[in-house]
């Protein structure tokens, strides 16, 4: 199970997003998301979930988010486990991350992906060979 290019959280919600506010970001995120060889982790679906129905701007249903997650299916999904946990526990301590952006760089590296698309972290680091790339720094208008 590899991918190239792992996708944050942030990326999918966009995506998904019925806000007008993010029409911009929505469509920038649907490029990313058309890409081959990407991939995910069950934390990504999991932190997808939880924001899409929590967050009333997004204007996501529980039924919207549950079939945006049944559409992943075809892509690597990275489970959690006990070695990517104390991997992100390294990674959080040598980078000084919070845990769950150091979880999301375990995912990324387990995965052999170059590229971590992600809104959440600087853009244009390299976290031993996976590089954070924000694809929102420049919105079409």
């Amino acid at each position: 199970m590899t991918a190239q290019y792992f996708i944050d959280t942030n990326v999918l919600l966009y995506a998904a997003s019925g806000s007008p506010e993010d029409l911009g970001k929505k469509a920038v995120a649907r490029q990313v998301l058309a890409q081959a060889d990407i991939g995910f982790s069950a934390q990504v679906m999991q932190e997808f979930y939880y924001a899409a129905v929590r967050k009333e701007r997004l204007t996501i249903t529980h039924d919207e988010a549950l079939k945006i997650l049944e559409r992943l299916s075809p892509f690597p999904v990275l489970p959690i486990d006990r070695e990517l946990v104390l991997n992100a526990i390294e990674i959080r301590v040598r980078y000084r991350l919070s845990y769950w952006d150091a979880a999301i760089i375990a995912a990324a590296r387990r995965l052999g992906c170059d590229v971590l698309y992600s809104e959440d972290l600087s853009h244009g680091q390299d976290y031993d060979g996976v590089q954070v790339v924000n694809p929102f720094l420049v919105i079409p208008s």
